[in-house]
């Protein structure tokens, strides 16, 4: 009897593979037995990240900007021209951008994270779903966050970007009806995080807001969530064990949505 589980010579682009989440993710699809694509916008960071992969994964590292049509096209085209097709696309990539109300935020700090969480996704969205349109199959993760969910200060942009990703995961799921091509998306809570460590610095300067109990207060399991507990999730969707899943998004945040 197979494991559903198991991703054995499939193929996983992972987009933002140098941050934790996507680093920790691409670890364990590698470990499952997927061959690893992985982007990021700096080279050295990528090659950096792929060091640790098994050799079985035959990591490529590709340097890409996700807001660029051009790279997004080149690092398809990359998977496609070294492996053949792509089974798994983890559409990754993501900012955080400045940390300030509404009122002091400007226009071109705005659009920048509009343009990497938005339309970064949809970019991937774009040049991946007709890979997978054509052989009939493949899983596509978006990652949002539970500020898709709900409204939070001082990271509007932030918060509107993921609000959007849930929903091109919607309408791709959709579009996507009578196929065996499925598009989901996590939403991540408090994760151990660079990312993490800058909106809370952001919010309470010169403080260490990580280790704060008010913090931690607001979280049912009364901790911060960590990289592997995303890509755990981000792994089973990828897997055949998810075959009857797509449009779903997945909330990993210790309960803080439900409290």
């Amino acid at each position: 009897m197979s494991d559903r589980i198991r991703l054995d010579g499939r193929v996983a682009v992972v987009t933002g593979a140098a941050g934790v989440i996507g680093s920790a993710t691409m670890r364990l699809l590698a470990a499952r037995g997927a061959r690893i694509v992985a982007v990021d916008r700096l080279q050295r960071d990528i090659e950096v990240a792929i060091l640790d992969l098994p050799p079985s994964a035959q990591g490529l590292a590709v340097a890409a900007d996700v807001t660029s049509e051009d790279d997004v096209a080149a690092y398809v085209r990359a998977a496609v021209d070294k492996f053949g097709t792509i089974d798994v696309f983890y559409n990754n990539a993501g900012v955080e951008g400045e940390i300030r109300p509404i009122t002091k935020y400007s226009l071109q700090a705005f659009r920048k994270v509009i343009d990497v969480n938005v339309v970064g996704v949809f970019l991937g969205l774009k040049h991946v779903l007709p890979v997978m349109l054509k052989q009939n199959r493949g899983s596509i993760i978006n990652t949002a966050s539970i500020a898709g969910l709900i409204g939070s200060p001082e990271i509007a942009a932030y918060t509107a970007s993921k609000h959007a990703v849930i929903g091109l995961t919607k309408s791709a799921a959709v579009e996507c009806s009578g196929t065996a091509v499925r598009v989901n998306c996590v939403c991540p809570g408090l994760i151990e995080s660079r990312m993490l460590s800058a909106i809370l610095e952001g919010r309470n300067p010169g403080k260490a807001p990580v280790a704060s109990e008010k913090i931690l207060e607001r979280i049912p399991a009364r901790r911060l969530g960590q990289a592997s507990e995303v890509a755990s999730i981000v792994a089973f969707l990828a897997s055949d064990e998810a075959t009857y899943v797509s449009g779903s998004s997945y909330t990993i945040d210790g309960g803080r949505v439900a409290s």
